[in-house]
């Protein structure tokens, strides 16, 4: 081997690269963690870090999960991510105490690996946005509906209802059957909104796995394979290195802006910027900061289930309350829009889905501040209604000025100085410099006085 020093250099090396891969050279495991309710911002961290996942070459993604549930548009757009992944997902709902109730019993079922800490518990997957209590008895079959059409209204919603949760059943138990999970319970878990704690879940085939920790769970799947987009993977995840990618700059910003009582608090920040803007013309800072926060309110509204008529009575509610501010109606306009504006507060979110209500005290928090400001606003036009005019025609009758020149050749006409500028005078008597004179009248370009005093002239 002394002789050769160049070959005992090269196989040294590929000793080196097959020890490194064969000990602890493993693919990285990334981990993504949900902590809270199912929204727009938990739907892009998820998405964007199962890409990331697949760049840095993983060879398994886990979602920690604790979540009360959440939207249904959020969750379908985490699901096609899972589906169309190439690394495979492992949802580890953890630690004791968690759960993936609703939205997060659907997510768990589309993962390649279902995996629960033993304390914790899913199920409840009846979309509670259909409105109604999860298996609240039926209306008694002798009950008549008080009016005619009520009957068919019932059977209108009935029957929407009925669609959706069908919609919702055939989904999840789609779910199941790529799985190969207990599909009869996972329709039940819609149905009869049922849960399950971790050990009856696993008896049940409901989830794959019951660990304790992370480090237990990657131990027990050391050596699994599972199918994935891209076809079968092998898993060595015993040991391998843990790479967090926890909620960057953008998914914390879009957490804070899609909660609706924060879009509701941007959209009123935004119109009063406006409006003072408008009021003090060129003061920029108004305009600037109510331009950013009532962009962001409406971005963030648009992600979110709105009802339209909830929104346009908030938009009817704001505008009446500036139109307040520059034409006072004494109060008519402003309060109109502080009822307009609690109302569609009240209906904006179309949702019951937990976190994502507005709560009543801040709606009526915001309505007192309103309240306030228009009453703030009106108080001002009452007492410019009460002062005697400074400016204009009505400023300058009754105004008391000096006799700056009197004409040579008119002892009736001469000028005075008044709000600034230099005025041409009329009176029916004769004028002298000094003489404190009072505007009666403005006659175009020429003001009529009368004097003021009468001491005696002590002229030549």
């Amino acid at each position: 081997m002394s002789k050769h020093p160049l070959w005992s250099a090269l196989l040294l090396l590929l000793l080196v690269s097959v020890s490194g891969a064969a000990f602890g050279a493993a693919p990285p495991v990334a981990v993504l963690t949900v902590d809270d309710a199912i929204g727009p911002a938990t739907a892009d961290y998820l998405v964007r870090g199962l890409d990331k996942a697949a760049q840095e070459q993983a060879q398994l993604v886990v979602i920690r999960m604790d979540t009360p549930g959440g939207l249904d548009s959020s969750m379908r757009a985490i699901i096609k991510a899972i589906l169309a992944s190439p690394v495979p997902v492992a949802t580890f709902v953890t630690p004791g105490g968690a759960r993936a109730a609703s939205a997060g019993t659907y997510i768990l079922y589309a993962s390649h690996v279902a995996a629960m800490s033993p304390g914790t518990n899913l199920g409840a997957a009846t979309p509670v946005q259909l409105g109604g209590v999860p298996g609240a008895p039926d209306k008694p079959a002798g009950d008549k509906p008080a009016k005619p059409d009520s009957k068919a209204d019932d059977s209108n919603e009935a029957t929407l209802t009925r669609k959706q949760v069908n919609d919702a059943a055939a989904y999840i138990r789609g779910l199941a059957q790529l799985r190969g999970r207990n599909a009869e319970w996972a329709e039940r878990a819609v149905r009869e909104a049922v849960s399950l704690p971790a050990e009856e879940a696993l008896k049940q085939r409901v989830i794959d796995r019951v660990a304790s920790d992370l480090p237990a769970l990657l131990s027990q799947l050391d050596g699994q394979t599972l199918k994935t987009a891209r076809g079968e993977v092998v898993l060595h995840t015993a040991g391998a290195p843990l790479v967090e990618h926890a909620p960057d700059w953008r998914a914390r910003l879009l957490a804070v802006i899609t909660n609706p009582s924060v879009a509701l608090i941007l959209m009123m920040i935004g119109i009063y910027g406006l409006i003072f803007e408008f009021a003090n013309p060129g003061s920029a800072i108004g305009g600037v900061v109510g331009g950013i926060c009532l962009i962001l309110g409406l971005y963030a509204l648009q992600l979110l289930p709105v009802s339209y008529a909830g929104m346009a009575l908030v938009l009817l509610g704001l505008a009446l309350m500036a139109a307040e501010a520059f034409m006072p109606s004494f109060g008519a306009l402003g309060l109109g829009g502080v009822v307009a504006f609690v109302v569609g507060a009240v209906i904006l979110i179309d949702t019951e889905v937990p976190g994502f209500g507005i709560p009543l005290p801040l709606i009526v928090g915001l309505a007192l501040a309103s309240a306030a400001l228009i009453i703030g606003v009106v108080g001002v036009a009452l007492r410019a209604r009460r002062d005697a005019p400074v400016s204009g025609d009505a400023g300058l009758v009754g105004s008391l000025a000096a006799v700056a020149a009197v004409q040579a050749d008119d002892p009736l006409g001469g000028w005075v100085q008044l709000q600034g500028e230099r005025w041409q005078v009329r009176s029916s008597a004769p004028l002298w410099p000094g003489q404190r004179v009072r505007v009666v009248a403005r006659e175009g370009l020429r003001l009529a006085v009368e004097a003021a005093d009468n001491p005696a002239h002590t002229g030549e």
